[in-house]
């Protein structure tokens, strides 16, 4: 059974997860943060379990008395598999057509609503798993709400972005300003998963290549002209 590009996804997602809360994971959570039903989510992870990147345990169900659940715990086979996956070379030729995706969605923004933008833009975030085009697609959703909503502060917190210690800090400080903004516009439920996002950008950011993270500013600098 093959490691196919939807399992990756799931375990890249699972991972992450486990990474922020060193807790097991429970496949409605996972569930919840792909976009797909609970049902979908445990069948993929009995398939990845089979694969040895996985592994269950059960525990104490604390919404209902005396019952337990299942929860997955990344094994070390999957730890290994995304410290190589980091080690290795950019695959500049599917970031190019990221960033590429990426612009065209911008420049719709022309010809087409806010809320509109944000869906199709929305639409591709559990397909990116791979870090730096999670993060790309995430610096996206954001300078969307940023042009839209900006006025006059673009070119301030394009100053921010250029004029930041680090290009990790200015891209850092770019997602929380522009976060800041677009949460006063929207739902509390859009809001909320906007910044379960922005969580994941910046655990994601953080394990990105000096050069994974150079290419990402650079778009993010390009963005601004």
């Amino acid at each position: 059974m093959p490691l196919t590009k939807r399992r990756l996804q799931f375990l890249h997602t699972l991972v992450d997860l486990y990474q922020k809360t060193n807790l097991p994971i429970h496949y409605e959570a996972l569930a919840k943060s792909l976009g797909v039903s609970k049902w979908t989510a445990y069948d993929m992870l009995k398939e990845i379990e089979k694969l040895g990147f996985i592994t269950r345990s059960y525990e104490v169900n604390a919404k209902v008395t005396g019952r337990s659940q299942v929860v997955f715990v990344p094994t070390d086979k999957a730890s290994e598999l995304f410290n190589q996956s980091r080690n290795k070379l950019v695959d500049l030729v599917d970031w190019k057509k990221t960033v590429e995706n990426i612009s065209e969605l911008l420049k719709d923004l022309n010809n087409t609503s806010l809320n509109e933008a944000v869906r199709k833009i929305w639409a591709e975030i559990p397909e990116a798993s791979v870090r730096i085009n999670f993060c790309a697609y995430i610096i996206g959703l954001l300078l969307m709400y940023l042009k839209k909503l900006g006025g006059k502060t673009g070119p301030w917190i394009q100053q921010i972005v250029l004029t930041a210690p680090s290009k990790e800090m200015g891209m850092t400080m770019f997602v929380g300003t522009v976060l800041g903004m677009a949460v006063q516009t929207i739902n509390d439920e859009l809001g909320l998963e906007i910044t379960e996002l922005v969580s994941r950008f910046l655990q994601s950011i953080s394990d990105l290549s000096d050069e994974e993270k150079g290419l990402l500013y650079n778009f993010l600098s390009e963005a601004f002209i």
